[in-house]
């Protein structure tokens, strides 16, 4: 059973979010065979001021 988990700044819609876990459960299903129903994809949002990049947080970049 392939359990994906996937960390992301918070901000996507329910729909971006559906559609992304869709296409990693295809892409499980393509690349590993493992039957869809054992596909597992988990995903954590964090806030914006919780998130790094170049040692500023996404929030104070406008990302």
């Amino acid at each position: 059973m392939p359990i994906m988990v996937v960390h992301m700044m918070e901000g996507r819609s329910e729909a971006q979010k559906e559609k992304f876990i869709a296409a990693l459960t295809d892409a499980a299903e393509a690349s590993l065979q493992a039957p869809r129903e054992t596909v597992r994809v988990l995903i954590q949002e964090m806030p914006k001021e919780n998130f790094g990049i170049g040692g500023t947080s996404a929030k104070k970049l406008g990302r």
